[in-house]
């Protein structure tokens, strides 16, 4: 177990959450079948992304917010869906990783997880 602390860090730990995601039973399906992930594309911008949250190295531009509302238009996203997200999350840093970074990437992981299952629920409403 090793602290994380570097971009390679974020990457292997991106890639083994991934792996799991896309065999997931659970929210696999979003994924694979309703975005159609193009995995190429997407994990170089999710490295990014956590690099920025977890290390403040500004390397992501985006807004992750706006990529999901059409998929939740598709099929909703239920808190469900997002509570399962964050057990592979954790579970994979919990099975990688130890530390303050470590721990805090599981916080703000929960936190966006808990914003973006209310702002799905929300725009579901409102439709």
């Amino acid at each position: 177990m090793k602290n994380l602390e570097t971009r390679q860090d974020i990457e292997d730990l991106v890639n083994r959450f991934y792996d799991k995601v896309q065999s997931d039973d659970t929210i696999g399906f979003f994924f694979n079948d309703v975005a159609k992930v193009d995995w190429d594309h997407h994990l170089p911008k999710m490295y990014s992304f956590w690099e920025t949250l977890l290390f403040g190295q500004i390397s992501y531009k985006g807004n992750p917010m706006a990529v999901h509302f059409p998929i939740n238009a598709e099929v909703p996203m239920e808190k469900a869906h997002f509570e399962h997200w964050v057990k592979l999350w954790t579970a994979t840093i919990e099975e990688n990783f130890v530390g303050e970074m470590a721990e805090m990437a599981i916080y703000k992981a929960t936190n966006i997880a808990n914003l973006m299952s209310h702002k799905m629920e929300v725009a579901r409403r409102v439709r």
